[in-house]
């Protein structure tokens, strides 16, 4: 039997759950997890937003911890080494996507939490091929996050050819933004934080902003016309997505990370004259993945978090539901 927790409902509170898992499969890997990071992804998963949650729901996507087990077809990996698990636990492995090395893009993929039992538990498992090898440099108890908030925003940098000449942008300070920040200035871009709190303005500094921007000013959005090859929005809320594109130079980029509902509302011509662009992209695949983390070590890049035993996840939770964690909630044995 596998220890967790779990929701028995839309919204529910996470309780002890128990679940009797299916042999091991030839291609698995079973995972027992030390760390999990709390996403936002979660949430959304636990209220049902995406109306594809199925309960009990045990959550957890940003899986740090040490393979236990490994079905007779995995190769690369053996019991006692640090991975992580992040956002897909397999993949089709036979589509043009996947065959092209674009794992993330395949439209058979699993999703750790969907259908599916996830890290909020003792032990997790996952498609060999989904699970990441942590190289030294990466510890566990910060590695969780970055395989989900952190490799979706590298994914871009890497994406879309990002060189240290550009100057680039992120809108939204928090569990995404901070670590893009970080990601960003290693990357050797001039760095710009488009924030709303005046109190995340000397963070935003410290973690690789080289200037900042009141995101709640029109005129100082404004007077960035022009200025940037690629905007990051890393937030789930509508905004002046027309004003934000002004700012970017001819051939520049608002890409959208951050899951928000609503339609967008632009103008064409702005991006017509100038050949602007707009885009999004979910998390990268696991040659991406890997290449984050070793650049991670390399740049001593990690999250900054806030740390909770697994039996205080619900707290954990309502703390990331009201905005109150800075910057990554990590739960641990």
């Amino acid at each position: 039997m596998i220890k967790a927790f779990a929701a028995q409902e839309a919204g529910g509170k996470l309780k002890p759950f128990e679940y009797e898992p299916a042999p091991l499969g030839p291609d698995e890997v079973e995972i027992d997890v030390r760390f999990c990071g709390i996403c936002h992804s979660d949430l959304s998963m636990l209220e049902n937003a995406w109306g594809m949650s199925q309960y009990p729901l045990v959550l957890g996507h940003e899986v740090a911890g040490l393979v236990g087990a490994v079905g007779e077809a995995v190769t690369h990996l053996a019991p006692g080494e640090k991975v992580g698990l992040g956002w897909h636990a397999g993949y089709c492995m036979t589509c043009p996507t996947c065959l092209a090395g674009d794992h993330n893009l395949c439209a058979q993929a699993t999703g750790t939490i969907v259908n599916r039992h996830g890290g909020f538990a003792e032990k997790v498992r996952a498609q060999g091929v989904s699970v990441v090898k942590l190289p030294a440099g990466v510890e566990m108890e910060t590695a969780g996050p970055l395989f989900c908030g952190g490799i979706t925003v590298f994914n871009p940098l890497v994406q879309f050819g990002l060189k240290p000449t550009h100057k680039a942008a992120v809108i939204g300070i928090g569990g995404l933004g901070h670590l893009a920040l970080q990601f960003l200035h290693a990357w050797g871009c001039e760095v710009t934080a488009f924030t709303s709190s005046e109190a995340k303005k000397a963070e935003a500094l410290e973690l690789g902003a080289h200037h900042t921007i009141n995101s709640r000013d029109p005129e100082a959005i404004a007077a960035a016309a022009g200025r940037f090859d690629l905007v990051i929005s890393t937030v789930n809320v509508k905004l002046d997505w027309n004003g934000y594109v002004e700012t970017l130079k001819p051939r520049g980029r608002l890409h959208l990370v951050g899951a928000t509902l609503e339609p967008l509302d632009l103008q064409v011509f702005p991006l017509i004259m100038a050949q602007r662009s707009i885009s999004g992209s979910p998390v990268g695949s696991p040659g991406t993945i890997a290449t984050m983390l070793d650049f991670a070590a390399r740049h001593d890049i990690k999250p900054v978090i806030e740390r909770f035993h697994f039996e205080q996840a619900n707290e954990a939770l309502d703390k990331l539901r009201r905005g109150k964690v800075r910057y990554r909630a990590v739960l641990g044995w």
